[in-house]
């Protein structure tokens, strides 16, 4: 691959324009640790879990009130770790999820000019929440993606306005990293037909631009969603299909590399450079532009305490054909 010319976006044909909510719980979730609400989840006796369905019923029929939505909200949020039940309810509610969908809706004008507060901003998030909860349910998760194509059509759309935007606030940051969180959830369902999907839309931009000027956990969550794409080899190949879109995400790989990340992103960076090694354009590529501080031993504190990705480190080395580093790193 040659290095691109011009300025235009290599990802403008990709399709149409368009956390503190208990913040390691959908982070824990993306990265492979299990739900917040199986680790968490307590034997009731059969009267607490009547009264519990109960409670979750009432809180469900609160969100068609206006008058008691977000007080209804809140509480859902809260505790969706204690109803097993809450997605298939939310799902089966007639009118819940219009109504969740309205939630979203109600702050675009807050977008631009950003002027989104900390309670509105609360407020959506404890909604997206709730999708997140019906997108990552194993009984919801078909239905989510498929009914009426639902998903397909419309909901990530919805989200995509939350990531677009760049105010620092912290309303704001709540917002893109409560909308990653969905959009995380989604792609670790390892479905083809969501990946498919994201790939005819603006995700792969939206997080590029993440990758680049977020907070740590935004990078984390935006990386993450990134190397799930990529995983699939329909990812891989829409990613370098071209010169433009290839040196687009290699380039934001290597300026977050640059930036010295923590050890939890690095391992995301390590593993979608690692998958891009697999395609042989994009492999012969890396051996020109693959960071040098991932050849020395910038990172080896990070390397020595996590051997997966050190692994993961070695065979991106011989990939690309950097016996040299590979050794050095072997010698330890």
């Amino acid at each position: 691959m040659n290095a691109p010319t011009g300025q235009a976006s290599p990802f403008l044909s990709m399709g149409p324009s368009s956390v503190m909510i208990q913040q390691q719980q959908p982070m824990n979730y993306m990265m492979g640790d299990a739900p917040a609400q199986v680790q968490q989840q307590v034997e009731l006796s059969p009267m607490e879990q009547q009264l519990n369905q109960e409670r979750l019923h009432l809180l469900v029929s609160d969100l068609l009130i206006s008058e008691k939505r977000e007080a209804a909200l809140a509480e859902l949020s809260k505790d969706r770790e204690k109803f097993a039940q809450l997605a298939p309810t939310l799902w089966n509610a007639t009118g819940v999820m219009t109504a969740l969908l309205q939630e979203i809706v109600s702050v675009y004008d807050l977008l631009q000019p950003p002027t989104l507060s900390a309670s509105a901003s609360n407020r959506v998030c404890n909604a997206l929440a709730l999708f997140q909860s019906v997108s990552s349910h194993n009984d919801t998760r078909s239905l989510f993606l498929n009914a009426y194509n639902c998903l397909l059509a419309h909901i990530p759309l919805f989200l995509y306005p939350f990531l677009n935007t760049i105010a620092k606030t912290r309303a704001f940051e709540y917002l893109r990293l409560t909308s990653l969180g969905v959009i995380g959830a989604l792609v670790k369902s390892d479905d083809v037909e969501v990946i498919r999907f994201l790939l005819s839309t603006e995700i792969i931009p939206l997080c590029l631009r993440i990758m680049e000027t977020g907070t740590e956990l935004s990078k984390t969550v935006a990386t993450f969603i990134v190397q799930k794409i990529l995983i699939f080899q329909i990812g891989l190949t829409y990613i370098c299909a071209t010169p433009e879109r290839f040196y687009a995400v290699s380039t934001v790989l290597g300026n977050m590399v640059n930036d010295k990340p923590s050890a939890r992103l690095l391992k995301h960076i390590v593993r979608c450079y690692l998958r891009l090694s697999d395609h042989p354009r994009a492999k012969d590529a890396l051996r020109q532009c693959l960071p040098d501080s991932l050849r020395d031993k910038t990172f080896d504190k990070h390397f020595q305490s996590d051997q997966a990705m050190k692994r993961w480190l070695l065979q991106l080395l011989m990939n690309v054909g950097d016996y040299a580093s590979y050794h050095e790193f072997m010698k330890n």
